[in-house]
């Protein structure tokens, strides 16, 4: 299944689960990804940490996160990642597994199907802004 197709698939899937797939007005995109990856002969389970834009290796996984984001503390916690991955062996060229967003909330909705690990999305890290001024001030004096 093409990367378009299957984000169009977990968008389809997300909205009939109620999950809402973006919402860029109050989203907050930021500098860190903490990902979960399981290796599923070993049983290994491993928690990468990586900044947006950076590689990791996982395996024989290159897993690249393209955009992390994350909600609002005043709103209902999710975290989303855009994320590239390619599994590299050796003596043979990368192939593409996995090429859009996954959802913390709902790793079922958008997940990489791969015979020997898994990768999910735990949070998003460290907001490249601050929150939105809840439009509320404290007046002091």
């Amino acid at each position: 299944m093409s990367g378009f197709k299957r984000f169009v698939l977990g968008c389809a899937i997300a909205a009939s689960l109620g999950i809402p797939t973006s919402n860029a007005a109050t989203d907050l995109d930021t500098r860190i990804a903490v990902l979960r990856g399981l290796d599923k002969i070993t049983g290994r389970i491993t928690t990468l940490t990586t900044p947006v834009g950076d590689t990791v290796r996982f395996g024989s996984l290159a897993i690249i996160v393209r955009a992390c984001r994350t909600r609002p503390p005043e709103e209902p916690p999710e975290s989303a990642a855009f994320l590239d991955i390619a599994d590299i062996k050796p003596n043979q060229p990368p192939v593409d597994v996995f090429r859009g967003w996954m959802y913390a909330s709902s790793p079922a909705v958008s997940a990489m199907d791969h015979p020997v690990y898994d990768i999910w999305v735990l949070e998003c890290k460290e907001p490249l802004a601050p929150p939105p001024d809840s439009g509320n001030p404290i007046e002091t004096g």
